[in-house]
């Protein structure tokens, strides 16, 4: 078999993981040995960044700061765990990629979309999503469904205004990519949802 990846982005709180544990369960029966993995996080090194990147103590964090530090967890997640999967014929799917530094961090810390996409050039090598799907929430959703589960970290303490500038930078950055990156409403039921990425999977499945 042929290696996929596949990526699911949106807002915090849009629901990406229910639906990363169906679309597991449709590969398997399809056959296919699944590797999920997250960011930031997926390795040993990944994770410990990521305990610096989403410390809600470091708030003195500088955009520049965090751009990098994601690219540095993304570059060892892919040579380590998403490069080798996907080179073996496993389908990958990913809690987030380098769509989501462009948005957080080029869109919505303003420090632009061809600044983060070149700078993760070298983290991504070759390794881009077949299919993206982008759960699109708005943001005061989000927030509400977030503080309901669980304590808030770093990233989800911001203000409302980053928050709807992210849900925003999403859409935009749909509209650039609108062959790879499809987007679904998520306030649907989880469900039809579902129905929506299985039947993009299939498709890419034939291909």
């Amino acid at each position: 078999m042929k290696g996929i990846f596949i990526s699911m982005e949106g807002p915090d709180g849009s629901g990406k993981t229910t639906q990363i544990k169906k679309l597991e369960e449709y590969l398997t029966n399809k056959g296919y040995d699944v590797l999920i993995t997250r960011e930031p996080g997926g390795t040993r090194i990944s994770e410990a960044i990521r305990e610096v990147i989403l410390n809600k103590d470091f708030t003195e964090m500088d955009p520049v700061t965090e751009m990098l530090l994601y690219a540095s967890a993304r570059a060892q997640l892919v040579a380590e765990v998403i490069g080798p999967a996907i080179e073996a014929g496993k389908a990958v799917i990913s809690d987030r990629f380098v769509d989501s530094s462009v948005v957080y961090q080029g869109i919505a810390r303003g420090l632009g979309v061809e600044t983060v996409y070149e700078l993760n050039a070298h983290a991504i090598r070759e390794y881009m999503p077949n299919v993206t799907f982008m759960l699109d929430l708005p943001a005061e959703e989000g927030i509400r469904r977030k503080k309901d589960q669980k304590e808030l970290d770093r990233m989800e303490q911001e203000s409302l205004d980053f928050h709807k500038k992210v849900a925003e930078g999403y859409r935009q950055l749909a509209a650039l990519a609108p062959e790879r990156i499809k987007v679904i409403d998520a306030t649907l039921p989880i469900d039809e949802i579902y129905g929506m990425i299985k039947s993009d999977v299939k498709r890419l499945l034939i291909d």
